[in-house]
Order: structure tokens, then C-alpha cells, then sequence
């Protein structure tokens, strides 16, 4: 596994990293012990940049992570996030099972310390906000998480689905290590005033959903094969009016993979990592074989000449649909 520099202020991780969310939340029911041996299966392969949050499973994604983290703790590079703050028993809270967002200061702080005994661990290397509230002032947030890299309680700090002047603001306080936003060849909004900004100020860009939520995989045909619980069921692109057009996109990708011997979810990983040494993708898996599949795509050189054709078959705002339904669509790019 190749490393790359996470930013200028953090060390060298896995180029390809893996996406936790899956194996305890929003894709189907889990499996405990595939996910256990997909994380120990990263791990042998290089593959140290693990990223979870608060929110997946309501806390059972980073408690599912503890005891791998644990027990090779030196290889890992530990992200996850808050900000999502979840309602019910769970969380200590009341009412109506869902989500808000709490970007306070006390938050931060308390969210950090929560994390920190679900995993099990003294230190989280990146933690991010997660989603922010327009109510809370950055500074007062990214200010509290600065008291907990000072307290030794996390290395570095993150941002999550913030607008290039929430960056800047932040970055202002305290040194932005990151910042997590959906990139793919299916969501390329990212390519203008965003990904600028993070190369003027030296932040990494990680890369979430970069195999578009599955559809580029080429192993999603139809909405069928989506448990019943799968939160893709509701997501726009799946939608039934859009999802052959999508499809009829991810045609081009299967095309390029076809000359190559490769997977489309290798192309479309390698076609991420070819946009910048400071882009730095998460696949998501809960199953060894494709977490497998997924890392190989670090030695899948495409030409310039299909770099340029994906490029044109899958320019920004091709996909048919939000990434997002209306209500978490209001969350982002604060």
C-alpha cells in the first residue's frame, strides 16, 4: 500500500483508507464478525487510515473498531467525527429517535470524551466535525476542539461538509488538518473554490462515498437488491427515475475497466487518486473481498487519455439526482 501525506500538518497514511460506516449503520444488517476480519484484513494490508463517527449505529460502529484499534494500536491512524448528535436513549437524550446538529463547544467536548471510552483508547489522530450548525459560530467550535489536542485527547482536526469560508474561518483558529467531503466521478462539485482552498491552505481532501454509494461498483443494477433497511432506498440517485440514467453513466466506467482487467470500483479509485496527491479516499466495505478489491486499486494506472475520457463521460453534475434527500442536502456545505 502506497502512503500519502494526510496535509501538511499530519503524517503519512494509507493512500486508499476504509470506510467503517457500513459495517454498523444505514447499509443493511451488519455482520459483527466479517467486519472484524475486514478491519484486521486492512490492517495487513496497509490499509491504516480507519475512519468512523459518533453516529453510525449510534456509538456501536466505534465500539465495533475498540478492540481492533486496541490490539494493534500503532498500526492504526484512528479518525472519527461528532456533530451529528443523535435523539434517544442511546445518546442520553429524549424523544423521537433521529439526528441534529450540535456544533457547540460543550458538545465538542463532551462528544470527544464519549468517543474516547467507546473505543477504549487515550488519543483519537483525526477528529472531525462532522456536520455544523450556522447557529454556532466556527471559531467557538474548532476553539474547543483545539483544547482537546492541547489536553492530549486528539492529534489533529477535521471538517466535514463545510463551505470554503467555514474553512478558512476555522483554519484561522487552529491548524485543519482535513476535510472530509463526497468526491467521486459521480459528485465533482468539489473541484472548484473547495478543493482551491484546501491546496492553498495545505488540507487533505478524504474522499467519502468515492465509488458513489455502490453504483460505480457496477454491482447495483436495480433497487432490488437493496435490503429493505438500506438507507439507499431513499436517496435520490436510487430513486426509480433516476438510477438508469446513473447506471447508463457507470456504462463508461465498465468500458474503461474492460480494457484494463480491472474492476469498475478499481477505476473509479484510480481515477480519484490520479486527481491530486492530496486526495485520500475511503471506500466503504464490511466484507474482506471487496475491502481487497478496493486496496489493489493503488497499482491501477489509467492513461491520460482514459483519465481525459472518464472525465468527459462524467463531468460535474452528470449524475441524475441530489446526493442527498432535501433534508440532509440543508446540512451541508455550511
Amino acid at each position: 500500500m502506497i502512503r500519502r501525506r494526510m496535509g501538511t500538518t499530519g503524517p503519512d497514511v494509507s493512500a486508499i483508507g476504509l470506510g467503517c460506516m457500513g459495517m454498523s449503520f444505514a447499509y443493511g444488517s451488519g455482520d459483527d464478525a466479517e467486519s472484524t476480519r475486514t478491519l484486521h484484513r486492512a490492517l495487513d494490508l496497509g490499509v491504516n487510515h480507519l475512519d468512523t463517527a459518533d453516529m453510525y449505529g449510534r456509538g456501536a460502529n466505534e465500539e465495533l473498531l475498540g478492540p481492533v484499534v486496541r490490539a494493534r494500536r500503532d498500526e492504526v491512524f484512528l479518525a472519527t467525527k461528532f456533530g451529528n448528535r443523535m435523539t434517544g436513549e442511546a445518546f442520553g437524550g429524549t424523544g423521537t429517535p433521529g439526528a441534529y446538529v450540535d456544533s457547540s463547544a460543550a458538545w465538542a467536548l463532551d462528544a470527544c470524551d464519549a468517543s474516547l471510552r467507546r473505543l477504549g483508547v487515550d488519543t483519537i489522530d483525526l477528529y472531525y466535525l462532522h456536520r455544523r450548525n450556522p447557529d454556532t459560530p466556527i471559531e467557538e467550535t474548532v476553539g474547543a476542539m483545539a483544547e482537546l489536542v492541547r489536553a492530549g485527547k486528539v492529534r489533529l482536526i477535521g471538517l466535514s461538509e463545510v463551505s470554503p469560508a467555514t474553512l478558512r474561518a476555522a483554519h484561522a483558529v487552529h491548524p485543519i488538518t482535513a476535510v472530509q467531503l463526497e468526491y467521486s466521478l459521480f459528485s465533482r462539485d468539489v473541484e472548484g473554490e473547495m478543493l482551491a482552498t484546501c491546496r492553498e491552505l495545505g488540507v487533505a481532501l478524504v474522499a467519502y462515498s468515492p465509488v458513489g454509494r455502490g453504483l460505480l461498483t457496477g454491482a447495483i443494477t436495480s433497487r432490488e437488491q437493496l435490503a429493505a433497511d438500506d438507507w439507499r432506498r431513499g436517496a435520490p440517485r436510487f430513486a426509480e427515475d433516476n438510477l438508469d440514467a446513473n447506471l447508463a453513466l457507470v456504462d463508461q466506467v465498465r468500458a474503461v475497466a474492460a480494457e484494463l482487467g480491472a474492476s469498475p470500483a478499481q477505476v473509479a479509485l484510480a481515477w480519484l487518486l490520479a486527481q491530486g496527491e492530496d486526495i485520500l479516499p475511503i471506500p466503504g466495505t464490511k466484507r474482506v473481498r471487496w475491502l481487497e478489491e478496493n486496496a489493489a486499486a493503488v497499482d491501477l494506472k489509467l492513461s491520460a487519455e482514459q483519465l481525459a475520457r472518464l472525465s468527459a463521460a462524467l463531468p460535474p453534475g452528470a449524475a441524475a439526482g441530489e446526493r442527498y434527500p432535501a433534508a440532509a442536502m440543508r446540512m451541508v456545505g455550511q
